[in-house]
C-alpha cells in the first residue's frame, strides 16, 4: 500500500488481512452466532459447487492449510516428508480445535493426498459430515454429466439431511445467481488488474480472495466492488515492470510474502490460478432451470483449465495458459508450484514445451506455504524480469 493510500483503500485491504491472519476463523464463529442453528460447510481447493451450501443456509468455507503462520506439530504424523504441507497442516488446524466452528468439510477431487485426507478426517472427526467430492474425466453430457448431476445430487441430499429438511431447485437457482454475481465481480477485479497492474497489486487481490473463504458470498462481492471503486481513484505510481502470469499455485497458496517478493522484484501479476474457486466456472450459469444440470453443463464445458482437471484431448495442454497470456498482456510466465504438488509438478514440463513452442519466456520455482526465505525468489523473479526487458529491448 502507498502513503496516498486513502482511508477506505486501507480499511478494505487491512480488513481483508485480518481475516487472511486468523486461523481461529472468528468470522465464521461470529456469523454463526447471529443466528443460532446456523451451520458452516469447510470445503478444500480446488473446486466445490458452493452454491449447494449456500442453497442450504449454511456458510461455505474455504479452508487453505496454516499458511505460514501455524506450526504443523501433530499432522506431520499423518503424512510422510515427501508429501505437500497442505494436507499436515489442515489436519493441525483440525486437531487444535480451530476448526470445531464447521459442521462438516468437503473434500474435492484434486490428488490422492487430498483423497486419503477425506478418508482421515470420517475417522478423526467421526461426529462431524465429511464428502469425498468427485468429478468426471469425460466431458459428455450423457456420460460424464450423468455422472456429475448424480455426485450433486448425492451433496444437495446430504446437506439436506444436515439441515433438517429438503434443497428445492427454487433455492438452489437463487444461489446460483448469488455466485454468478460473485463470479463477476471477480472477473471484472481480474481485468482491472490486468488493465492497470500497479493501480491493484496482486498482494491485495490475493488478501480479497482469501476474505470471500470466509464470508458469506453477498457480502464478498460488496467488498469487492468497494475496492475497485476506490483504488481507482488512487494516483499510485506505473513502472516499468515485466506482466507475468503465475502458474501451478491452484491448491497449496503461497504465503503473502513470496507475492509481496515477485512484484518488488519488477514484475505485475497480470493473471494467477490462485484460489482457483472463486473463477472456476467462467461465465455465468444459467439461474432459470434444472439447477443442477446447468452446473454440471458449466463444469464439463465452461470451467478453467488446471492440473487438478483433466484434459480429454493432448491438444489442448497449455492452451488455456496460452490464452491467459495474451488476454493478460503478458511477457512471461512464472511457474510456481508447492514442493511435491504432483499435479503441478507434472504437468509443468508439459506447460513449459508449449510456451517454447509460442515463444513465451518462463521460470520456475517450487515453494511451500510457509516458505520463510524470499530472497531467492526474489532474486529469480527479478532476474527473470530484467531478462524480459533486454529480449522484449533487443
Amino acid at each position: 500500500m502507498s502513503a496516498v493510500d486513502t482511508p477506505e483503500v486501507l480499511r478494505i485491504v487491512q480488513r481483508c488481512e485480518a481475516l487472511f491472519e486468523d486461523l481461529h476463523f472468528n468470522a465464521v464463529k461470529d456469523w454463526k452466532a447471529a443466528l443460532p442453528g446456523r451451520k458452516a460447510i469447510g470445503y478444500m481447493p480446488v473446486y466445490v459447487p458452493r452454491e449447494l451450501i449456500h442453497a442450504a443456509g449454511m456458510l461455505p468455507v474455504g479452508i487453505l492449510g496454516g499458511g505460514d503462520q501455524l506450526e504443523v506439530i501433530q499432522g506431520d504424523a499423518y503424512y510422510q516428508s515427501y508429501i505437500c504441507r497442505i494436507p499436515r497442516s489442515t489436519i493441525e488446524l483440525g486437531l487444535t480445535g480451530r476448526l470445531d466452528c464447521l459442521d462438516g468439510m468437503l473434500f474435492p477431487s484434486i490428488c490422492d493426498v487430498i483423497r486419503n485426507l477425506s478418508g482421515m478426517w470420517q475417522i478423526l472427526f467421526k461426529d462431524k459430515y465429511v464428502r469425498y467430492f468427485d468429478v468426471p474425466q469425460n466431458y459428455q453430457d450423457a456420460i460424464g454429466g450423468t455422472y456429475y448431476i448424480h455426485e450433486l445430487e448425492v451433496l444437495r441430499d446430504g446437506l439436506a439431511a444436515l439441515r433438517g429438511k429438503p434443497i428445492t431447485d427454487a433455492e438452489l437457482n437463487a444461489s446460483i445467481r448469488v455466485y454468478n454475481e460473485n463470479r463477476a465481480a471477480i472477473r471484472d477485479l481480474y481485468a482491472y488488474r490486468a488493465e492497470k497492474p500497479w493501480q491493484a497489486p496482486t498482494s491485495e487481490v490475493y488478501l480479497l480472495l482469501r476474505a470471500g473463504m470466509v464470508l458469506p458470498p453477498e457480502e464478498h462481492t460488496k467488498l469487492v466492488r468497494e475496492y475497485v471503486a476506490e483504488v481507482d481513484k488512487l494516483p499510485r505510481p506505473k513502472r516499468d515492470n515485466a506482466r507475468v502470469v503465475i502458474n501451478g499455485s491452484f491448491c497449496e497458496q503461497p504465503p503473502l510474502g513470496l507475492i509481496k517478493s515477485i512484484e518488488m522484484a519488477g514484475c505485475y501479476i497480470v493473471d494467477d490460478d490462485f484460489m482457483l474457486v472463486t473463477r472456476w466456472l467462467l461465465d455465468d450459469v444459467p439461474s432459470d432451470g434444472n439447477p443442477l444440470e446447468e452446473l454440471s453443463k458449466a463444469f464439463l464445458h465452461r470451467s478453467a483449465s488446471t492440473a487438478a482437471k483433466y484434459d480429454e484431448k493432448r491438444e489442448d495442454k497449455g492452451q488455456f495458459l496460452l490464452k491467459q497470456v495474451k488476454t493478460g498482456g503478458a511477457e512471461g510466465v512464472i511457474f510456481a508450484a508447492p514442493s511435491f504438488c504432483d499435479p503441478a509438478l507434472l504437468e509443468r514440463p508439459m506447460l513449459q514445451d508449449v510456451l517454447s513452442k509460442h515463444g513465451v519466456p518462463h521460470t520456475a520455482f517450487k515453494f511451500a506455504e510457509n516458505t520463510g526465505q524470499m530472497a531467492p525468489i526474489r532474486e529469480q523473479a527479478g532476474t527473470f524480469a530484467d531478462s524480459i526487458k533486454l529480449w522484449n529491448a533487443a
